[in-house]
């Protein structure tokens, strides 16, 4: 698949900034199943400085400072991304019990997949209590009802992801950034980042690796509509280790296995680590923010 994408984010200030200095993570990752061309970032006003450099995760981060006085700033992504089917695990690493794989965690033993991927070294950092994901009594016993004694960690991690998407309700005015896991968990309901921090935060409780991943899911207009321009959205998953092979993507928000229509941006411990845009400013008062996002293919 080959997609044309554009990410705007706009900020309307209720008084002038006289001074900004901000982080955009907004670039898309270059991987085996993912490749972008013509990727352009736009910035208004004009920063005073602007650089680009690599997180410890390996997302891409543009710096920029803008020191002009200004009521507004508007960030803008372009980029042509091409997707390629993923591959998925096969061989002995599908049988492998979900216990031998927390015992290797543990002891700090497996392998790596690609050259994208941490070792399993790195990814003992994923089974780790994280700002917006801790681990708890509560969530390792959810974790647990699919995680039966000696099934396959594959087979365990979709029954996970299948069983939060049939037991949750997508509600986007429950939640904020703030609301725990317990919250979603006892409530039922919530957004794709809190499906995707419950998600990691279940795996963790039991010892196992997980990462959070953002990015973008083509959507479909309803039938007979057409798609209307900026009404797309950032989407959230995650991502499982599985030594000796490598991260395996699952979507419990849709109770999918992420393909050729996922568009992988960034990824780290919990969303903290990959927020598209933050910085500190002299000034502004109130802000309003839109942000408008389109995933339009090319190809198919």
């Amino acid at each position: 698949m080959k997609y044309q994408l554009r990410h705007t984010t706009h900020y309307d200030y209720s008084s002038p900034v006289t001074l900004s200095h901000n982080e955009a993570r907004l670039l898309p990752r270059d991987l085996d199943y993912q490749h972008c061309k013509n990727t352009r970032l736009s910035i208004s006003p004009t920063p005073l400085r602007q650089h680009e450099r690599l997180d410890f995760f390996g997302n891409r981060i543009v710096y920029f400072a803008i020191q002009d006085i200004h009521d507004s700033l508007e960030v803008t992504i372009r980029s042509q991304v091409t997707t390629q089917p993923r591959p998925t695990p096969a061989g002995d690493e599908v049988h492998t019990a979900w216990e031998a794989v927390v015992e290797q965690l543990a002891q700090g033993r497996g392998g790596i997949a690609t050259a994208i991927d941490l070792d399993s070294q790195e990814a003992r950092l994923f089974t780790l209590n994280s700002p917006f994901i801790h681990r708890s009594d509560s969530l390792r016993q959810f974790a647990l009802d699919c995680f039966t004694p000696q099934r396959s960690l594959c087979d365990s991690v979709l029954a996970l992801n299948q069983r939060i998407n049939q037991e949750f309700s997508y509600d986007s005015e429950y939640s904020t950034l703030a609301t725990p896991l317990d919250d979603v968990l006892k409530d039922r309901k919530g957004v794709c980042q809190d499906f995707a921090h419950l998600a990691i935060g279940a795996l963790r409780s039991i010892g196992l690796a997980a990462r959070y991943v953002s990015g973008y899911l083509e959507t479909f207009p309803p039938p007979g509509q057409e798609k209307l321009v900026g009404a797309d959205a950032s989407h959230a998953w995650l991502s499982v280790f599985i030594p000796n092979w490598g991260w395996l993507d699952i979507d419990p928000t849709n109770g999918s296995l992420p393909g050729e229509r996922y568009l992988t941006l960034a990824w780290g411990r919990d969303y903290g680590d990959v927020t598209p845009l933050r910085g500190v400013m002299n000034g502004g008062g109130a802000h309003e923010l839109t942000v408008e996002v389109d995933v339009l293919p090319l190809e198919r």
